[in-house]
């Protein structure tokens, strides 16, 4: 299952349309279509694609540590 699979299953889970993502990134509905069919997604895009839908984004340790990716985080980069 691809990223964008993954993405437009949890918009579905959290009630969200795809439009609502593409505004919410600033860019049109095609625009918003291409990114997901390209399936082209930076980290920053996976933290405001999980701040959008109220979750977070993070690395799971097998001990149960985790790190969180925000969308403000300086070292999460845009590419």
């Amino acid at each position: 299952m691809s990223i964008s699979d993954k993405i437009k299953g949890l918009l579905a889970l959290c009630g969200k349309k795809q439009l609502d993502l593409a505004a919410n990134f600033g860019m049109s509905k095609q625009t918003m279509g291409n990114k997901m069919a390209r399936n082209s997604w930076s980290a920053r895009d996976l933290a405001k694609v999980a701040k959008f839908c109220d979750c977070r984004l993070a690395f799971i340790m097998p001990d149960g540590q985790y790190i969180f990716l925000e969308v403000d985080d300086e070292k999460v980069p845009d590419e």
